[in-house]
């Protein structure tokens, strides 16, 4: 889909790894877990490519990665067996952010999400993240559960 004369959200492909990695490494959380240039990165990326469920996007302006995000496509039986939509590591290269482009990112999974028959569209975000949870609320997203996790 393209949005602007210059930017295309397209489906990543293995090409795009290395900038994906870069933009999920480029603050201040993800500097302390990411490690840029794992080869572990591509075999996870073969792995979510090959997962009809799965799609990992990229915002392309002029050749160059400057947004990405993951979409979870999750059948389940509550809700009248109504399939959701998890949306994951949604990140804006630092120089591209102010401009729209997240909101653009968000709307586009909104309107797969719709295309596809989801029935909701979720995310999580960590709690030190308070910029985006304004962006989050701006967008139509309520606050309503409490995440958890076990490390393993």
């Amino acid at each position: 889909m393209q949005f602007t004369n210059d930017t295309t959200i397209r489906r990543a492909d293995r090409a795009d790894v290395d900038a994906i990695v870069g933009l999920l490494a480029a603050d201040p959380i993800g500097e302390q877990r990411e490690r840029p240039g794992d080869p572990a990165y591509l075999a996870a990326f073969d792995e979510l490519d090959a997962d009809p469920r799965q799609l990992l996007v990229v915002a392309d302006r002029n050749g160059e990665v400057v947004g990405t995000m993951q979409l979870t496509f999750t059948p389940g039986l509550s809700r009248l067996g109504m399939t959701r939509t998890t949306v994951e590591a949604v990140r804006v290269r630092s120089d591209q952010r102010g401009n729209g482009l997240g909101q653009r990112l968000l709307e586009w999974a909104i309107e797969e999400s719709r295309a596809r028959g989801c029935g909701l569209v979720q995310l999580t975000t960590d709690g030190r993240r308070a910029d985006a949870h304004r962006f989050y609320e701006r967008l139509g997203f309520t606050p309503s559960h409490v995440g958890m996790k076990l490390a393993l």
